[in-house]
């Protein structure tokens, strides 16, 4: 049975942070694939403060039932107190790569 295909989007402090976080939830069958997007800036309010850092991102493929654990897993490696972890489910596409996520 099919479950529900999700992105989870993450950022975190630096790309080597972010391979040794996609490496694990792939290594852990948290996640399918993660994706690396280095070099992004972000403008956000943080203990009163309005700051402005570069961050990288990191876009997960994997399914609905595995958010938590990798929620919890991001959570213990990220270096951040409150990292963003979010996840947006996948209504529709090319069903191959969505049952090889399925599948991992």
């Amino acid at each position: 049975m099919s479950k529900e295909v999700c992105f989870v989007y993450m950022t975190a402090a630096s790309k080597d942070e972010a391979g040794k976080i996609g490496t694990c939830l792939v290594e852990e069958k948290l996640a399918a694939c993660v994706n690396i997007i280095d070099g992004m800036t972000s403008i956000y309010r943080w203990e009163g403060k309005t700051e402005n850092a570069t961050e990288t991102v990191l876009i997960a493929k994997t399914v609905s039932g595995n958010i938590e654990a990798l929620t919890e897993r991001v959570k213990a490696l990220h270096s951040y107190d409150c990292p963003c972890i979010v996840a947006v489910p996948i209504k529709d596409g090319n069903q191959e790569f969505l049952s090889w996520i399925n599948k991992q």
